[in-house]
């Protein structure tokens, strides 16, 4: 059974802090061939750079104070303490925020994040979709929004058996109704497309629609045999990505522990897989400065680091992988709705998205990639905004 909300606040140690700053600075670089560059991977160069700064610049108490001002719970669900971000909506200003059922008609909405990162995602997109009058928008518009960490993600619990998005479904669908929401809007990304999925799968009496920004990557085991041109050529497609970028996938699915063992122990190494794909899958044109700061990004990898999270997080890919075809081919009859940015890392014809889901909407703005809550929160807020507005009235 579910327990009632509990305030939490994270408080890092200053003897971690130490530490980190210690193995960063006592890094044992590699060397690298000449002008490689990010061709083989992480720009050792790029990655010294922001080592020194995570070490020596980046204030992580500033950082963690301005989590901590942040209506920030703990829930215990299916046995396992979920770390949430539960804000309600503020309709005509003020400042929203409650672990309890909302006393308004703002539309529930629950945002679940992927890999590599967590609550992070949506951490500059959330006042805008609190707080939409604040920032030039309709307070009509405004959402009760809950961001729960997936669990063996940033603060929620490690599980001791690693949990598919089927079975995190469940979990967000119990922590919904503590939170007090009957029926609520559910969106996400990466993995947390697939929870979303889930959701309406398991759940479609209490999902009104479900928004994602991508159709996942498509499965040898749940493809059918009439395949349009275009489906073939995005699994063509999807096919030669898997062969070119996709070895962080595999190892997830098959070998994580193999890879936490170095990676939980050195924060230069945690650094490099994560900002390797910060830099691919974002809308970017390769220079990461041009969509996070420094400080964005060290937040996203103190996150990982303080709460020593890579390697449950990684263990996800190998229950998701483990799922069985019947589940992958199930079609999404809860009105479905599909921004795909430009930036990601796939992206799925209509007819695919047709086939497997009750299509109403597909948009495709002008920028943003795989984490474009975070890219360009006034464009994402604004599809979710427009997306919901019609199954605002059937959330009662």
């Amino acid at each position: 059974m579910a327990t009632e909300p509990a305030p939490f606040r994270s408080a890092t140690p200053a003897q971690a802090v130490d530490d980190l700053r210690r193995r960063l600075r006592s890094t044992r670089w590699p060397d690298e061939p000449a002008a490689a560059g990010w061709s083989l991977g992480t720009d050792v160069a790029y990655l010294r750079e922001l080592c020194a700064y995570w070490a020596d610049g980046f204030d992580w108490a500033a950082q963690e104070a301005a989590l901590d001002a942040l209506p920030r719970f703990r829930v215990q669900v299916g046995g396992l303490d979920v770390h949430v971000i539960h804000a309600r909506a503020v309709p005509s200003g003020g400042s929203g925020g409650s672990g309890g059922a909302s006393a308004g008609r703002a539309m529930p909405l629950v945002l679940s994040h992927g890999w590599p990162d967590s609550c992070w995602r949506y951490l500059k997109v959330l006042p805008l979709l609190v707080d939409p009058a604040a920032h030039g928008g309709d307070p009509a518009d405004a959402f009760d929004v809950v961001v729960p960490d997936l669990p063996g993600f940033g603060w929620s619990e490690r599980p001791a058996t690693p949990l598919d998005s089927v079975q995190v479904a469940g979990l967000w669908a119990e922590l919904m109704t503590t939170l007090g929401y009957e029926r609520f809007g559910a969106a996400g990304g990466d993995l947390g497309s697939h929870v979303s999925r889930y959701l309406a799968l398991d759940h479609p009496d209490r999902v009104v629609a479900v928004h994602r920004t991508d159709g996942g990557l498509p499965s040898p085991a749940a493809l059918p045999d009439d395949l349009t041109p275009e489906e073939q050529e995005w699994v063509r497609s999807a096919g030669a990505w898997g062969a070119s970028e996709g070895a962080y996938a595999a190892v997830h699915r098959t070998k994580p522990q193999t890879a936490a063992a170095g990676l939980n122990d050195s924060p230069a190494g945690l650094a490099a897989w994560i900002v390797e794909k910060l830099r691919s899958w974002s809308d970017c044109g390769g220079d990461l400065g041009s969509v996070y700061t420094p400080d964005e990004i060290l937040l996203n990898l103190s996150i990982y680091w303080f709460t020593e999270t890579i390697g449950s997080s990684m263990r996800m890919y190998a229950a998701n992988g483990a799922l069985p075809a019947s589940q992958l081919t199930r079609r999404v009859e809860v009105p479905s709705g599909f921004s795909l940015f430009p930036g990601d890392i796939l992206t799925p014809p209509r007819a695919w998205l047709e086939r497997t889901t009750n299509l109403v909407s597909l948009t495709e703005p002008a920028r943003g990639g795989h984490f474009a809550a975070f890219e360009q929160p006034e464009l994402y807020a604004e599809e979710l905004r427009t997306f919901f507005r019609p199954y605002r009235a059937l959330v009662g």
